[in-house]
């Protein structure tokens, strides 16, 4: 079983890098031959050629949905919206772009094997490349999720928050 954990963002936008930066902080620390590590800065249908062949896909991305900053949540695709307007086929949401590839015949995870944990943002427009202080912090706790997720590869995502034990 293939599993590909993909960090998603845009490392010189703040906390739009925190998904790079969580895989960035996992090298090393997963030696598994079924496990791959990889970072994406694009979305949509670009994401599905990385997803090709894949059997559990779990991607790290930021969000921002109205949360505390640092909140860690743990959703499944169907959790996100789909697009109502593209510009262009490349801008197609992950939902979107999986029923496309599926109905395309290309070989992707099924959506109860695919895990997003985003974590709540505060700043995504600001040039630069480190993370505000909350979001910094929820790095290690996403790791530590990884790591978890990895360890129990049948468990489907549970489309609720998962809060932080840190007490912020």
């Amino acid at each position: 079983m293939k599993t590909l954990v993909l960090g998603l963002g845009n490392s010189i936008l703040s906390d739009d890098g925190v998904g790079i930066y969580v895989v960035r902080a996992l090298a090393g620390q997963i030696n598994r031959s079924d496990v791959e590590v990889a970072e994406a800065r694009l979305g949509g249908l670009r994401l599905l050629d990385m997803a090709v062949g894949c059997d559990r896909l779990l991607l790290v991305d930021a969000i921002q949905a109205g949360g505390r900053v640092g909140q860690v949540y743990r959703l499944g695709p169907n959790d996100l919206l789909c697009s109502l307007h593209a510009a262009s086929s490349h801008d197609l949401s992950l939902p979107a772009a999986l029923e496309l590839g599926r109905r395309l015949g290309l070989a992707l995870p099924e959506d109860e094997a695919i895990t997003i944990l985003a974590v709540e943002v505060e700043d995504v427009t600001t040039f630069g490349e480190r993370c505000t202080p909350q979001v910094h912090a929820a790095i290690p706790r996403v790791v530590q999720m990884v790591l978890e997720e990895i360890l129990t590869p049948e468990q489907p995502p549970l489309r609720t928050e998962r809060q932080d034990s840190g007490g912020q």
